[in-house]
């Protein structure tokens, strides 16, 4: 039995989102909703929840059906709220004076630790008010469970809790889940939406099984797409031959059958459908200079430690050579930054653990993009942090995916995924043979994802990173290191530390 049910749905803002979407939910459906940010995924989310309107379609649901939507963004009047009192506020009045017990199984379910409790949301991490945002959800019972990108901000210590919760606690719930985490959906979804503006596409099949196969159907579908244009071009030819000899010789028989020729060629034409290409927020690339010196960052026998001089872990000795692309993995609080910090300080200082060759040119970005925030708008972003002029800048932030109405408004309006694509955008321009990125793929799309994936691999890309994108780490990574037990070793996968991390 269905509970909710979409029925040719779509919506339309300055442009089209999507539309002609079909779309059952049943009792034991988990479907991933994929598309590139800004494509209309949380748009979907909040008409199914019934906080917006579609623009055409109709949408039923089972009588007293009851959604939850766990959504990106705090509401700005919770914030002032402490953890316990924001999970509470979501029940009504009377519940709350009666059953608020409910609020104390939720966040043992959620594994909060108590000492959060009554810590106002404001001085918590993204991770945890992501976290409270879905303990709002659940504590009202809900019937079906819609999230928009669940795991951004969260350590994989943390993905690991939420994906066990919704395998155990929350398993007899359906959902439908928004998110660019390849692993993620793969573990926790069975079916898989991609959200096409003209017409999407949904598989009984998790992420990467049902990417596979949309790739499939397109290709079939553009090799029908060329084969039935060259059936409409061969019968253009015939009835152009036949309307020659037709004219030449007076027959009116020759050309009703040029005409009839003709026809059937715009049928085909009219009826022939090209794949749909997907969509994409921008393009990622990123150029390297050459790299001359044997090792870019040797690291000498040492620590890493905070400015107060607390200890976070040792070092042992270490290079890093042009063509290697490192990643540091660790517990939340291990000290992956404060290494990746000590490297961006050791360009400006001599520091006795770390040091940086002469010749390396440093891509720097870390997990909040600051490095934006020196900049009043993208095209001062581009112009001021490179030598190109005004109107390559604006095709350079055009291709981007920051088009002409964005390029001169505040940073401030930007979206993550657009923060993101901007921040790539002027490491490409530094031209850098050291890539140093903390958290590179947060806010960025999978078609994003991959295109960084694709450039980080290309010839003598070196890079320091730190990511908890287990799919990123897999395709990217070249060493690893771990920082456990307050010591730093190299390791040969990632996948005992993933294993572990996960639960």
């Amino acid at each position: 039995m269905s509970l909710i049910n979409l029925r040719n749905l779509g919506v339309f803002l300055s442009a089209p989102l999507f539309e002609n979407l079909n779309l059952s939910l049943g009792k034991t459906d988990r479907i991933g909703l994929v598309a590139a940010n800004g494509t209309g995924k949380s748009t979907l989310l909040r008409v199914i929840a019934g906080e917006a309107e579609p623009t055409h379609g109709d949408i039923t649901t089972m009588r007293g059906l009851k959604t939850a939507l766990v959504s990106q963004d705090v509401p700005d009047g919770l914030m002032q709220l402490t953890f316990y009192e924001a999970v509470l506020s979501a029940l009504d009045s009377e519940q709350a004076d009666s059953e608020s017990w409910r609020v104390d199984i939720v966040l043992h379910d959620l594994q909060v630790p108590e000492d959060l409790w009554q810590r106002p949301l404001r001085n918590l991490s993204g991770g945890w008010q992501r976290v409270a945002l879905l303990a709002r959800a659940w504590v009202g019972d809900p019937d079906v469970l819609l999230m928009d990108e669940p795991t951004n901000h969260l350590d994989l210590n943390r993905i690991g809790v939420l994906q066990n919760w919704l395998s155990i606690v929350a398993r007899g719930t359906p959902m439908i889940v928004a998110s660019h985490d390849r692993a993620f959906l793969d573990t926790v979804t069975t079916r898989t939406l991609f959200l096409r503006r003209e017409q999407p596409v949904l598989f009984d099949l998790p992420y990467s099984s049902a990417r596979q196969s949309l790739a499939e159907q397109d290709s079939a579908t553009a090799r029908r797409f060329e084969n039935e244009l060259a059936k409409a071009n061969q019968l253009r030819r015939k009835a152009a031959k036949l309307k020659n000899i037709g004219t030449n010789s007076g027959s009116d028989l020759l050309l009703n059958k040029t005409k009839q020729l003709k026809e059937r060629a715009q049928k085909i034409e009219d009826a022939a459908r090209p794949a749909e290409a997907q969509r994409s927020a921008g393009k990622i690339r990123l150029d390297t200079s050459t790299a001359h010196a044997k090792a870019l960052v040797t690291i000498a026998e040492g620590g890493v430690g905070l400015p107060n001089g607390h200890s976070l872990f040792r070092l042992p000795r270490l290079w890093i050579n042009p063509g290697d692309r490192v990643v540091v993995l660790g517990a939340n609080g291990a000290g992956k930054s404060r290494l990746l910090s000590q490297v961006i300080s050791s360009l400006q200082e001599d520091l006795d653990s770390i040091r940086v060759a002469l010749s390396a040119i440093p891509g720097v970005s870390d997990q909040s993009l600051s490095q934006l925030d020196t900049f009043k708008t993208p095209l001062h972003a581009v112009t001021h942090s490179s030598n190109v002029g005004d109107q390559r800048a604006r095709a350079l932030l055009a291709e981007a995916g920051l088009h002409i109405d964005l390029q001169e408004r505040p940073m401030t309006v930007l979206s993550g995924g657009q923060r993101s694509r901007l921040a790539m955008l002027l490491l490409r321009l530094k031209k850098p043979n050291l890539y140093i990125l903390d958290e590179p793929t947060n806010h960025l799309d999978i078609d994003g994802q991959e295109a960084l994936e694709h450039e980080l691999l290309r010839k003598e890309t070196t890079a320091l990173l730190v990511s908890h994108d287990r799919t990123f780490v897999r395709n990217v990574g070249s060493r690893f290191w771990l920082v456990e037990d307050k010591k730093l070793h190299e390791v040969e996968t990632p996948e005992a530390f993933f294993e572990k991390q996960l639960g």
